[in-house]
């Protein structure tokens, strides 16, 4: 089986998976505007896959396009059995790499023993990664994780899960008790690949946190000497972030009726529509007019609605 990862030139640079964010439709936008070196998906549910009347509501997150290759489907759980079916399942599909998240702080996961709640239990990660490998059938694995859970654990954490035959790991640069509301901590990275260096030189280290463009990624990569850097918040409205490129209001505008309508062809009647309007919240913002637009948006009904009130706009300017 090929893994992917070792055909990646360094540094890469790819796509965090964010809950109702990177859907197929905002993958496909991207893919079509700046493409990363590699595309997530949303994170979802191992127990749910590997039972049959949860999976079929389930497989929506692990729809994607051809153009989003490498894609890598991300999971979450704490009983092996499962994590093997699920991953044996995204194989199945077709994905190109299977990422377990042992990061996420939201409570209703950590519950489940998943997620951040991994940090606590290094045996029982260990095991859900062997799992995970044993259903891949050769598939790449890899994970996603912090630094720690309520304070660095990096010397114990990180190297637990290095000793595992893992492909890739990417940090999380903030432990689960600061969530989000700190700066990210891009100086622990040199502790991580020293420790990477000791156990196991080939799997790669991406970090993750607070990079702002390509630009701060490059800058980030050069500073520390991780593999490569997974962006997040900064897609936000911004298809074009990994093409670099800066592009006018009224093509800002278009795609973002581009990206409405794809999520009604893709999602609609799947998802919740009010998800797009996290979205418009993005695009629109920072020029004269924009409050006034985004209020009509957010009162927008579905895709054409969408495209009647921003063309009206894009009229008057």
């Amino acid at each position: 089986m090929k893994n992917f990862w070792n055909d990646l030139k360094k540094p890469i640079f790819c796509l965090a998976p964010m809950a109702d964010v990177t859907d197929c439709a905002f993958r496909k936008m991207i893919a079509h505007h700046g493409k990363p070196d590699i595309f997530w998906t949303e994170f979802v549910s191992a127990d749910g896959l590997a039972h049959p009347e949860a999976r079929e509501k389930l497989l929506i997150d692990l729809k994607y396009s051809e153009t989003e290759h490498p894609i890598v489907a991300q999971i979450f759980g704490s009983n092996a059995d499962n994590i093997r079916e699920a991953s044996a399942l995204c194989k199945k599909l077709g994905f190109d790499g299977i990422d377990i998240n042992m990061g996420c702080p939201d409570r209703l996961i950590e519950k489940q023993g998943s997620g951040a709640a991994m940090i606590k239990t290094p045996a029982k990660a260990r095991e859900i990664i062997r799992a995970a490998k044993e259903g891949a059938g050769g598939l790449p694995v890899s994970v996603k994780t912090r630094i720690g859970y309520n304070k660095n654990e990096i010397d114990k954490w990180v190297s637990e899960l290095l000793s595992e035959d893992i492909a890739a790991l990417t940090v999380h640069l903030r432990t689960r008790k600061e969530m989000s509301n700190v700066p990210a901590h891009w100086d622990l990275m040199k502790s991580v690949i020293e420790i990477r260096n000791k156990i196991n030189p080939k799997i790669l280290i991406l970090g993750n946190g607070d990079a702002e463009s390509v630009a701060d990624a490059k800058n980030k990569i050069e500073e520390t000497g991780c593999d490569g850097v997974m962006l997040g918040r900064a897609i936000f409205g911004n298809p074009w972030l990994f093409a670099g490129r800066t592009p006018s209001l009224k093509e800002k505008l278009e795609v973002m009726i581009e990206h409405t309508k794809l999520f009604e062809e893709l999602l609609g009647g799947l998802k919740n529509f009010a998800i797009m309007k996290k979205h418009y919240k993005a695009y629109v913002n920072g020029f004269d007019g924009a409050k006034e637009l985004r209020m009509k948006l957010m009162e927008a009904e579905n895709a054409s609605e969408v495209a009647s009130i921003t063309n009206d706009f894009l009229a008057q300017i």
